[in-house]
């Protein structure tokens, strides 16, 4: 096993003001490849603090990444740290020097004095090319650690890890085999009750059933050795047997992307109109790939069901679209869902299992449903299913 360790720098992700999205996708990426990260630490703009940390985690690390202090910043320290932890001078490193002069000129700006502190580099590093951005990282070697710096804007880092970072240690380490991970989400089903039904299969050796909950859905992810497909994969129908209805896609693609492709497949448009969600449910359809042909934002005013599909008819009319999709507030804590198209429709009012969740949690459930019922009625299937925490109050269907 090779010990892997990730070392952030900032005080801005020391003290919470930034969420480290960086360390989660860099454990998310290198698990993906066969490295399951062993540690993740913080360190504050301090060089003393940071001087420290590299020795201390160089001691117990095979590969340390350490991100952030790249930048031509007087906080940005993680280079001096590695030459004072190196015991080696800051030396200034032409080629790179070179390039951020280009990549000024090649935008009409001209460099400021302040950029040539990226071009230094403790005296024997080895230089990782950013083709991204004006911070090189470098690589270091301190008590038979193998340390890479990396910046800390994430499409930097995420370039750097995948161009420069992975290659060197496929040809410095014998990298296991990626894991299988199966994934599926779930919404309307609680962590405990897909648990007490869950938690009873009897699973292969070395395979692992993990929850990740995340307002309103939930992530399944069943991880194995690759070799334990063929063991793995009856008790992954078997999860998906007692999900359910409360499935909502396999995989990473996301339930958006689902909608675009059927979408695509049919050569439908789709408009939508919201009542209560602010735009959320237009903007995660447009992140998903689908190219909507009208959508509109209306302040929440409580209606009825029937007053929804009324609306959701008269919008088809005036849009031209094939399908319309509308959502909207109706009175006593639920929710209308309206589907129609031309000569047919379907609408459900439902509540969900809590009332006391923040205004956005409320929209964000209300974007997951409407996209629930979307790639229902795609698939030609009802939309008045009861499961779990969602609860179909009412459901409505006309031609």
């Amino acid at each position: 096993m090779i010990n892997v360790e990730m070392l952030s720098t900032g005080d801005e992700v020391l003290h919470g003001q930034i969420v480290d999205t960086n360390a989660a996708w860099l454990a998310d990426y290198l698990f993906s490849q066969g490295l399951a990260m062993c540690r993740r630490s913080t360190v504050g703009d301090a060089l003393a603090s940071l001087v420290a940390a590299l020795h201390e985690r160089s001691r117990h690390a095979d590969v340390l990444i350490v991100n952030g202090g790249l930048g031509p910043t007087r906080d940005d320290l993680s280079a001096q740290a590695a030459a004072l932890a190196l015991g080696q001078p800051l030396v200034e490193n032409g080629e790179w020097l070179a390039r951020m002069t280009r990549y000024f000129a090649e935008r009409g700006r001209t460099m400021a004095p302040s950029n040539r502190k990226q071009a230094l580099l403790p005296a024997g590093s080895e230089m990782l090319d950013n083709p991204v951005g004006t911070a090189c990282g470098f690589v270091i070697g301190l008590n038979g650690c193998l340390i890479f710096f990396t910046p800390g804007v994430p499409s930097e880092f995420k370039v750097m890890v995948e161009q420069q970072i992975l290659p060197r240690l496929r040809e410095r380490f014998s990298l296991p085999e990626p894991p299988l991970c199966l994934r599926l989400t779930t919404f309307g089903r609680g962590e405990s009750d897909l648990a007490q039904r869950l938690d009873a299969l009897a699973l292969p050796a070395d395979v692992v059933l993990g929850y990740r909950a995340s307002a309103p859905v939930i992530e399944l992810k069943l991880t194995g050795p690759a070799a334990q497909r063929d063991a793995m994969m009856p008790v992954w129908q078997a999860i998906k047997r007692e999900v359910g209805d409360s499935l909502l896609f396999e995989g990473t693609q996301g339930l958006a992307a689902a909608v675009a492709q059927r979408l695509a497949m049919r050569g439908a448009s789709l408009a939508v109109s919201e009542q209560f969600c602010n735009g959320l449910l237009s903007w995660e359809l447009c992140d998903g790939g689908v190219a909507l042909a009208r959508s509109e934002v209306l302040p929440a005013e409580a209606e009825t069901l029937a007053q929804c599909m009324q609306y959701a008819a008269c919008y088809v009319a005036q849009t031209s679209a094939d399908i319309v999709l509308r959502v909207a507030a109706a009175p006593d804590e639920s929710f209308n869902f309206a589907l129609v198209s031309a000569g047919r429709g379907q609408g459900v009012r439902v509540r969900f299992g809590f009332s006391n969740r923040a205004r956005r949690i409320q929209q964000d459930t209300c974007v997951v449903m409407a996209l629930s019922l979307l790639h229902r009625w795609l698939d030609d299937e009802p939309l008045d299913n009861q499961y779990g925490w969602v609860r179909i109050l009412e459901h409505v269907a006309m031609g």
